[in-house]
């Protein structure tokens, strides 16, 4: 039976297409996904950091410290080649999950 995504899956699957785009830090990550959802996902700094860990200690990112443009410093987060691979299956399980959900939804 293939692996089914959960709620954990849904936040790593944020983060990870996030850092697609190239390194960020918490904020940075936290912000674009409220953006791009357009205030529909918000990411808890709760929930954010210890995913974050989680991935870092399985080595899907990696990290470093750095000045961010205003000045201050912080973790910088970037995915590793293991990440790729993540997020590519990852896509590909919500994508079947979606179709599932829609299927159900136009059921009569």
């Amino acid at each position: 039976m293939p692996h089914k995504p959960e709620l954990q899956g849904a936040l790593d699957l944020l983060i990870l297409k996030t850092l697609a785009r190239g390194p960020n830090h918490g904020f940075g990550i936290t912000l674009h996904v409220q953006t791009v959802s357009k205030g529909l996902l918000q990411v808890e700094e709760g929930s954010l950091y210890p995913a974050l860990h989680r991935l870092e200690r399985d080595k899907l990112v990696s990290a470093d410290w750095r000045v961010t443009s205003n000045g201050r410093r912080a973790r910088f987060y970037r995915l590793t080649p293991s990440g790729h691979k993540r997020l590519e299956a990852a896509e590909e399980q919500w994508a079947a999950l979606s179709k599932g959900v829609a299927r159900v939804l136009k059921y009569v």
